[in-house]
């Protein structure tokens, strides 16, 4: 084997590794998979070298490569609060502030769609009717609605509330990959019981207690629902259009970004479904409920702009920095 031309023909390959074995930590999701990749090629190298070239130096070379890339790559992890504290302040208001404009999309048409619905259902007795019988309507806006947030112990309703939004919102979610179709569906069927249920609730003249039990923690939990969304969507859209990026690279980056967004909504939701479980239902106080459920919403929207915006101007997309637990080993 002509060890110069060998050399020259991988070389590029192998200074790569070095500089991604030296940045650490401080890799991104996809030079986190670049570095897998150079690792296993420059295994291979080392295989054919030792096989075809007497040359000590190059092998020696290759050896401490590899050994330097397999640390890097099934090494010991930094300590865990390490990563908790980057993926909560860098990772996922990264990703959030990135999908704003489908966020915000998803809200504005979200929220249209079910004021809409709304409308019709309070000035179409035929559309209630189809709902149930007037007396069941009128128990289900006097008694029901309300009762709903007291008939079981606070804190099994708010872990049951927390289950449910946290399911739907990770079907939102990871689903999207299907083009984002399962997403749109979630979309329209949480727009439609909302509007359903707030047209019941105004045609027979409770609309103040409608939003006086929705608002508490409804205004967090919606948001949620439509950042899920949005990343559902965008993950959908880049199936059908990568960008400048190959479609494999695109969908990669954009997964791990909807799993940063996932994992923090489990997070959000929670906080949603304590106020559902603790505050919705047994503070008295209407204006009290609707004034913790808004600096929830506030201090969310707060975090996600100056955080991840700030996260975003640095080159952050929300994509993962960690390493993989486990590389393949060269034969």
């Amino acid at each position: 084997m002509d060890v110069d031309a060998y050399v020259a023909a991988h070389n590029a390959e192998w200074l790569r590794l070095e500089r991604l074995i030296n940045r650490g930590r401080r890799l991104t999701g996809a030079e986190a998979d670049e570095l897998v990749e150079l690792y296993q090629r420059t295994a291979t190298h080392l295989s054919v070298v030792r096989s075809s070239s007497p040359d000590p130096q190059l092998v020696g070379r290759l050896s401490s490569l590899v050994a330097r890339g397999r640390a890097a790559v099934a090494g010991a992890q930094a300590p865990l609060w390490r990563d908790v504290t980057r993926f909560a302040t860098v990772s996922f208001p990264a990703a959030a502030y990135r999908m704003r404009w489908w966020w915000l999309g998803n809200a504005v048409l979200g929220n249209l769609l079910a004021l809409a619905l709304a409308i019709w259902v309070v000035h179409s007795p035929e559309v209630q009717a189809t709902v149930g019988t007037p007396d069941e309507i009128r128990e289900l806006v006097e008694h029901d609605f309300a009762n709903y947030y007291t008939e079981h112990s606070a804190s099994s309703f708010a872990f049951q509330v927390w289950v449910n939004n946290a399911w739907v919102s990770a079907t939102a979610l990871i689903f999207g990959i299907l083009l984002g179709i399962p997403t749109v569906f979630v979309l329209l069927m949480n727009q439609i019981n909302l509007g359903l249920s707030g047209g019941l609730m105004f045609a027979y003249g409770k609309g103040d207690v409608f939003f006086g039990l929705i608002l508490p923690h409804g205004l967090l939990e919606l948001t949620a629902v439509y950042l899920a969304c949005a990343g559902g969507l965008k993950l959908g859209w880049t199936i059908i259009d990568p960008g400048r990026r190959p479609r494999g690279q695109a969908l990669a980056e954009e997964g791990r970004a909807a799993v940063s967004i996932a994992i923090g909504l489990v997070a959000v939701l929670l906080v949603s479904g304590l106020i559902e479980g603790f505050v919705t239902g047994w503070v008295h106080i209407t204006w009290l409920r609707i004034a913790i459920g808004v600096v929830a919403e506030t201090a969310f929207l707060g975090y996600v702009i100056i955080l991840g915006r700030r996260a975003v101007r640095q080159g952050e997309t929300g994509d993962t920095d960690l390493h993989p637990d486990l590389a393949p080993v060269s034969a």
